[in-house]
């Protein structure tokens, strides 16, 4: 029977410095096994890494065109090869899904609203596109340029890693790689759309959104 309960607050951590992609890692993978035991709350962290690529589990290896620019590590998220770096927001999300309606999918879909809505509030929009994991902006005339990515791994209902959102990232750094296996588009960031916002301003936007967003409930909670 379920317990009628009060969930604690999602926490949100934000990193001022750059953040290791290892030290990353290795914090994502303690902080989920406390929220599965309960013994840590849900968390939302926001960072940014020194330049590096990433590559989820379907990465090709024919999309790493320059292996020797930055570290390359495998990740475990889904998703294929992608940029993180200086100027771009990284939101890891560790939640337990359970309290967020157990459906991977829709938590996908969220993630996605979440950029959508972040990014509206500075005048762009953003769309997705079928069969394109990410949020994706049009540019006319048929081209169109991928501005947040989207990778995450669920692992006994709590998920992490997330998003990154392209601030004001350097974009020639994502010539090492095939972004995301789409070789027809592009990337773009606020910055190249002309949006003058800090990471700061996207920060408050976020968090506002994510909690209109993200609603929880202990109605499935055994």
């Amino acid at each position: 029977m379920a317990e009628n309960i009060e969930l604690p607050p999602v926490e949100w951590r934000v990193s001022d410095t750059l953040v290791e992609y290892e030290d990353a890692h290795s914090f994502m993978e303690n902080r989920v096994a406390a929220i599965r035991m309960g013994e840590a709350p849900e968390q939302v962290w926001l960072l940014q890494h020194p330049p590096l690529y990433t590559a989820g589990t379907s990465a090709d290896a024919a999309d790493l065109l320059d292996r020797e620019r930055f570290p390359v590590f495998e990740t475990g998220r889904g998703g294929q090869y992608t940029y993180h770096g200086p100027g771009q927001r990284v939101a890891y999300v560790m939640l337990d899904l359970k309290h967020h309606g157990s459906d991977v999918r829709a938590y996908v879909h969220d993630l996605e609203e979440l950029m959508i809505r972040t990014i509206a509030a500075f005048g762009v929009t953003g769309e997705r596109r079928e069969g394109r994991v990410g949020i994706w902006v049009a540019r006319g005339g048929g081209k169109e340029d991928k501005i947040g990515a989207i990778g995450v791994r669920v692992r006994k209902w709590v998920s992490f890693h997330g998003l990154a959102l392209n601030v004001a990232p350097d974009l020639s750094h994502f010539g090492g790689i095939v972004p995301c296996g789409i070789q027809e588009h592009g990337v773009t960031s606020l910055k190249n759309l002309g949006i003058d916002a800090t990471l700061d301003d996207v920060d408050d936007v976020m968090r506002r959104m994510f909690e209109n967003i993200f609603t929880r409930t202990t109605s499935d909670i055994a």
